[in-house]
């Protein structure tokens, strides 16, 4: 067994302050290989509860449970008999222990309390898993991740009690220069393909990326809708408790359409609905076009004197919606933070191989429903637009 070797990779986490640690970076950095003796140095120095999680068991058997198991070796700490191989829980002599399990187990998320949370590639999780998890830890916390895309760590690093580093593998004197020569032979190939660009920026430079399988890339952030701009309707996508109810209008603005995030809110009654589209005298005169499988929730909302109605659904109807966005160009007003967090994370999902399909993924949806519901009924390709009623 080969000996341990610090880093620059390591060193530069250990001095990271902040109760969330945030670590991005490439290919080969060391992330995850220099996150773990942190955690196994704190759980020999004091009694602590230390989860570990992913986005399934199978990753954590083949990543971080390997890298642990090879670190406690190489450092001479390892004792089988504290190995739980059936919870994948190791037990320390002083009572600390490191548990590993994955994001896709409900009740280990909503579970028990720890000391510190490593969530390793966190952008293969949720958000809400995430805040299960964050929500009971009550120390530090520490995610790293490729950043291949943008997700939401964005709205981690909004908070006081975080902070980022950027690692690459040139922080990770630890590879072997074989490695090291392939990985730089990329930077050839980049220099004539979009895509080598693109991949060299993610697993080289340890640099935000572009998503594969990213489904709309259509739209731009402007900062206002103009005066010119006409009004065609809104599109509307009920939610409650898990999902928040959406409301997003739609104006023609010469050959392109605004986008404007009106409502994005769990919890709403569908009379507190009605009350705020009546507060509203232009959104109140529009059309509305709702999701369908709502059709009490429509009735309700019908009944407040607004112009409301289902969108015409069938098979293959999201599909040909997608297909109807992807014909249109879209500027999105600044203000609407979660309508462009889905436009940029929307994607197309993938199979257990790993490779793109045809089908979207389930979530980052809710705003770009109700634009697809809008679309769908009202903007023809060949007109430009068409009346509901």
């Amino acid at each position: 067994m080969s000996e341990f070797q610090y880093t620059t990779a390591l060193n530069k986490i250990r001095h990271m302050k902040s109760r969330i640690k945030v670590i991005q970076g490439g290919t080969s950095a060391s992330k995850t290989f220099s996150i773990l003796p942190i955690l196994i140095n704190m759980a020999c120095i004091e009694k602590v509860s230390i989860s570990i999680v992913s986005e399934s068991h199978p990753h954590l058997r083949k990543g971080a449970i390997r890298d642990f198991i090879n670190i406690m070796n190489m450092t001479n700490r390892y004792i089988d008999k504290h190995w739980n191989r059936t919870n994948s829980v190791y037990t320390f002599t002083n009572g600390s222990y490191i548990e590993f399990f994955s994001a896709d187990s409900a009740d280990k998320l909503r579970g028990s309390r720890r000391d510190i949370l490593f969530v390793n590639e966190c952008n293969n999780i949720t958000q809400e898993a995430y805040e299960q998890l964050a929500m009971r830890t009550a120390k530090d916390i520490f995610l790293d991740y490729n950043p291949s895309h943008k997700f939401w760590v964005d709205d981690v690093l909004v908070s006081d009690e975080s902070e980022m580093i950027i690692l690459t593998y040139k922080d990770n004197e630890a590879l072997s220069p074989t490695i090291v020569n392939y990985l730089e032979s990329k930077r050839v190939l980049a220099l004539t393909s979009a895509y080598w660009e693109n991949w060299c920026r993610v697993y080289l430079d340890g640099k935000q990326g572009t998503l594969e399988g990213v489904i709309f890339n259509n739209f731009k952030k402007i900062d206002k809708i103009p005066n010119e701009a006409r009004l065609i309707g809104c599109g509307m996508d009920f939610g409650y408790t898990n999902d928040p109810t959406t409301l997003i209008s739609v104006y023609k603005y010469n050959d392109e359409y605004i986008l404007d995030e009106l409502l994005f809110k769990k919890g709403m009654l569908n009379s507190e609905i009605a009350n705020y589209i009546k507060s509203n005298s232009d959104i109140e005169r529009s059309i509305i076009i709702a999701d369908s499988a709502e059709p009490k929730s429509i009735a309700e909302i019908k009944a407040h004197g607004i112009r409301i109605k289902g969108v015409k659904k069938g098979k293959g109807s999201i599909l040909s919606g997608i297909s109807g966005m992807q014909e249109c160009q879209y500027l999105i007003t600044k203000n609407s933070t979660e309508l462009l967090k889905e436009f940029e994370r929307y994607s197309w999902d993938k199979d257990k191989t790993g490779a793109v399909t045809n089908k979207p993924i389930d979530i980052y949806n809710h705003g770009i429903d109700a634009v697809r519901y809008l679309t769908s009924e009202m903007i023809s390709k060949r007109t430009g637009y068409k009346q509901a009623f």
